[in-house]
């Protein structure tokens, strides 16, 4: 029964971390699968949703579940999962090694730090302005609008960890912003500058993860990521919009 028990731990801490970091959920259950058949778990039973994971060994055994609160965008911690799930395949870790491998990695903070996130959405927008059909003009003051917006979500999500406010907030900060800009005569285009400073924020994982859920044939996965982008769009169109409204 340890054993059994140490399999399962094993299998839903990979499971948490691919989650967390925003994998998709057929990604998870494969990897978790993968791991199971790896200890000689015949029959393995994973199923994953983006809010929760449900695991036993066979069928109609005893199921262990975890709640998954948070989720952000990792891609380093899901390579370090995928590295770690092959060699527990290929029979180079045990139980105890392989789940001491995958509590350091889940016990590491985001590869990058907030402030360096923020200046990568600072040239992320500024470049996307200038890519949609901005001139130059308009380069710094959708760098500005922006960083400034990626960092006001990121603090009010760090504080109030409701994403549809954070990311209200933050694009009421780009449009702040804009208008000021324009205002003072410093960018040209208005519609460029807005639309290169909310990039940073436009769910373009969870689009890519709904899809690639929806084709894999998981649906409730696939329709509720699919909800939560049409959230989060619809969050940063109407901070936007009520900046529009009061000028």
């Amino acid at each position: 029964m340890e054993k059994k028990v140490s399999i399962e731990k094993v299998c839903i801490l990979a499971g948490k971390i691919m989650l967390e970091s925003g994998a998709e959920t057929h990604r998870v259950e494969d990897t978790m699968n993968r791991i199971a058949s790896a200890f000689d778990v015949v029959n393995p039973q994973s199923y994953a949703t983006p809010t929760g994971i449900n695991f036993a060994v066979d069928i109609a055994d005893e199921t262990y579940f975890l709640r998954i609160t948070t989720r952000s965008t990792d891609l380093h911690k899901i390579a370090k999962v995928n590295h770690i799930s092959r060699r527990i395949t290929a029979k180079e870790l045990n139980l105890s090694e392989a789940f001491s491998s995958l509590n350091a990695v889940d016990k590491e903070p985001l590869l990058y730090p907030s402030w360096v996130r923020v200046i990568f959405a600072a040239f992320a927008s500024g470049c996307f302005a200038i890519m949609f059909g901005g001139v130059w003009n308009d380069f710094i003051p959708a760098f500005v609008a922006g960083g400034l917006g990626y960092a006001g979500m990121l603090g009010v999500d760090r504080f109030l960890e409701i994403r549809f406010l954070s990311e209200f907030l933050g694009s009421v900060i780009i449009g702040i912003v804009t208008v000021i800009v324009i205002y003072f005569g410093i960018g040209k285009e208005m519609d460029k500058i807005i639309i290169g400073g909310v990039m940073p924020l436009v769910p373009g994982l969870l689009i890519t993860n709904a899809v690639r859920d929806l084709i894999s044939g998981h649906l409730i996965a696939g329709l509720s990521k699919g909800a939560e982008a049409i959230i989060t769009a619809f969050a940063i169109g109407a901070g936007i919009a009520v900046v529009f409204a009061f000028i």
